[in-house]
């Protein structure tokens, strides 16, 4: 049967590449999925939006539905999607929950929240559009809200919430960062920084472990933290790289919105203003 979902993104607090484990917040980037299948061999026809996301990570959480199934699966699935990929901000992990949570919805298939997560994790991984499998952005994604995670064990540490007034501006470069181009950095280098970052988070100190944070990878990935920087001088209480970048996220209350955007901008760069999230995936197109 047709079946819609819908998943919202994320952005960094703490990148796990470096030690295992993560920390990520929610914001309303938004991915939405649809899926008409049935348990049956045939063709699966896959369409994406934008095409530069690909269809591969689509194929793998349709496949992925069917081995918890233990049958074959078949029909269409679409996924249209408001989050630039390979910037880092979290545009693999939200579609890959909203796909998955289409598929079992289409094949009457329950799962509960964190089947879901990991079965859209597996599936990055099978694609190959995630290093480690980023379960602490497949968290966040999902759950919406800050959420801490141990990304080796796949465990939430800590679910939270940032202040309700505040909201985050980004600021995202035309270029792209691809996965395949960090295979051979060398994270380890950095780990006892964000070590330190990781340890703000889960004292709730968000500002320094994201500021922290993006001063350790900004250095071993050669990013100029520059718009970090002006982010803070322009109102942000807070403002560092997402992911692996190329963007970055500020965070800061409404009345400073659009001075933190003017100094983040740049002629190769979009600026957007954009809510927190704190809605969970299933609750988004219900």
């Amino acid at each position: 049967m047709k079946a819609r979902a819908a998943c919202f993104g994320a952005a960094t607090i703490v990148s796990a590449l470096a030690t295992g484990r993560g920390a990520a917040f929610g914001v309303r980037l938004r991915a939405d999925a649809e899926a008409d299948l049935v348990p049956e061999s045939g063709g699966l026809a896959v369409e994406v939006e934008p095409k530069d996301a690909g269809p591969t990570l689509a194929r793998a959480c349709v496949e992925r539905i069917a081995g918890r199934l233990g049958k074959p699966v078949s029909g269409r699935v679409a996924t249209r999607s408001s989050i630039p990929p390979s910037r880092g901000l979290k545009s693999s992990s939200t579609a890959a929950n909203a796909l998955v949570l289409a598929a079992a919805k289409s094949l009457g298939a329950t799962l509960n929240d964190l089947e879901a997560v990991n079965l859209g994790v597996d599936a990055a991984l099978d694609a190959g559009v995630t290093i480690t499998g980023a379960f602490d952005d497949a968290c966040a994604t999902y759950f919406g809200g800050v959420v801490i995670t141990d990304n080796r064990q796949r465990t939430i540490l800590r679910r939270d919430r940032l202040p309700g007034d505040l909201v985050a501006v980004l600021a995202i470069p035309a270029g792209k960062i691809e996965k395949t181009s960090l295979k051979g950095v060398d994270f380890s280098q950095i780990a006892g920084e964000v070590e330190r970052a990781f340890a703000d988070a889960l004292a709730e100190n968000y500002g320094p472990a994201i500021e922290r944070n993006s001063r350790a990878y900004c250095r071993v990935l050669g990013i100029d933290p520059a718009p970090a920087g002006r982010a803070r001088r322009a109102g942000a209480l807070a403002a560092g790289l997402t992911g692996t970048g190329p963007a970055f996220v500020a965070l800061c209350h409404p009345t400073d919105a659009l001075e933190v955007a003017r100094a983040m901008a740049s002629e190769s760069s979009e600026t957007r203003v954009v809510p927190l999230n704190a809605t969970k995936a299933p609750e988004v197109a219900s």
